[in-house]
Order: C-alpha cells, then sequence, then structure tokens
C-alpha cells in the first residue's frame, strides 16, 4: 500500500479527488482515506501544518496499515533563482534546518543524534518521478533533483531565508517533508518527497502562497496520479 500525505486541505483534495472506492477511517482524530489510485491500494491523510503534526501522522499511518512507500506532497518556497512559481522539486534528500545541538557536542547544523544529517529519498522513486514528469504533454513548469530543508517557520524573511539556503545548498524550504523522512528512515520505509513552488523570496511570499497553492497542489497531484502507474 502506498501512503500519501499532505500538510494542508487544498493539497490533500487534489489527490482525494482522483481517488475512487475511498473508505473513510478516523484513526487518532485523524481521517484517512482508503482508496484506489491508478490501481494500486493507497492511504490517504491531510497532517496538519509543521514538524510535529507530520512526524506523528507518518508514525500513526505506518503503524496503522500496511505501508509499501510513503510520498509527502505539497506546496514549497523557492530559494534559488533558477526555480520558479509552479516548478516542481523532487527531493533527492531532506534536512530540518531548524535542528541544533552543536552547542552541545561535535554535531554540524541540522544533523540529529544517531540518524545524521541529510535524508535520502529512495533512488527507484526519484527516478520514476523524473519520468513521469518528463513525459507529462503541455508541460509548461521546469522540474529540479534538489534538496529540501523542513522547519517549523514560514520562509516570509528574505535574509534568513537567504542564510537557511547557504547552510544547507537547499534549493526550497517548507514544514513538514524533512520530519516525515525521519520517520520513514527510522522505520526502514522508502520516502519520497515532492513539492511545487508556490512563493519566492520575492517579498510578497504570503500573497503569492495563497494565489498559487491550489494550482500547484493540482500539478502535483496530477505527477502523483501518473507516477503511481509506474510504482
Amino acid at each position: 500500500m502506498i501512503g500519501i500525505i499532505a500538510a494542508e486541505e487544498k493539497e490533500m483534495l487534489a489527490i482525494k479527488n482522483k481517488m475512487r472506492n475511498i473508505e473513510e477511517e478516523i484513526k487518532y482524530d485523524l481521517i484517512f482515506f482508503k482508496g484506489n489510485l491508478e490501481g494500486k491500494d493507497c492511504v490517504l491523510v491531510e497532517c496538519g501544518i509543521g514538524k510535529v503534526n507530520s512526524a506523528r501522522t507518518a508514525q500513526i499511518m505506518i503503524d496503522m496499515y500496511d505501508i509499501d512507500y510513503v510520498i509527502n506532497i505539497g506546496s514549497a518556497g523557492g530559494l534559488t533563482s533558477d526555480l520558479k512559481i509552479e516548478d516542481i522539486v523532487i527531493a533527492k534528500d531532506l534536512v530540518q534546518h531548524d535542528f541544533d545541538i552543536t552547542g552541545v557536542g561535535d554535531y554540524e547544523k541540522g544533523e540529529i543524534a544517531r540518524t545524521g544529517k541529510y535524508f535520502e529519498c529512495d533512488k527507484r522513486l526519484i527516478k520514476l518521478c523524473k519520468e513521469t514528469i518528463e513525459e507529462l504533454k503541455n508541460r509548461k513548469f521546469n522540474i529540479k533533483i534538489g534538496r529540501i530543508v523542513t522547519g517549523d517557520w514560514f520562509a516570509s524573511d528574505k535574509n534568513k531565508a537567504m542564510q537557511i539556503q547557504k547552510d544547507f545548498d537547499a534549493d526550497c524550504i517548507e514544514m513538514e517533508g524533512a520530519s516525515i523522512a525521519q520517520v520513514c528512515f527510522l522505520d526502514k520505509i522508502p520516502f519520497l518527497v515532492i513539492r511545487g513552488i508556490s512563493d519566492t523570496q520575492n517579498g510578497n511570499n504570503k500573497i503569492d502562497f495563497h494565489t498559487y497553492l491550489e494550482d500547484v497542489s493540482k500539478t502535483v497531484s496530477e505527477i502523483l496520479q501518473n507516477l503511481i502507474k509506474k510504482i
């Protein structure tokens, strides 16, 4: 079974609207949607914003269902000049930019004791996702396989965002991916993170995010739908 996690309702609904034979199951106040997508058994859930919400949801999903893969979808803020609004980033790896224990030992910023610093996405899923996007007709957006940074902060301060980009050589920033990745890493579940760029460091982040979230969510849902055919 493929587990799909989205942070917000618009991101989740874009996938739910494509699923068939849906059954709703409530577990620990989370609504899980079991169903079929492109002939594959899937379970979809809206985790809520932030690292704790997403990590909690990922672990509940893995505990309650027979999960073969976890795919996290959603939006992100672009950090590099080559990424424009509505472009797509496939994560090669993820790191928590706000995790810092450098003051208590020989650690790098973002490094987590006993688990490491970067969580690598499944190489097969990355390859299949890239192929899926390249096959889409009339594609008006660019794709990038890059590094995603995660933290409990919406990137509305350009100076802070650019420092994070520099510290981690990051391509985009969001609030859930790396915490889901950490849970999957610990549970030995292959995972992938796909993010559409909803805003950039142009001083207009808050407005752009709300303006483009729905369009970005639809694009990511189309990618996921076609990706699942290949898994």
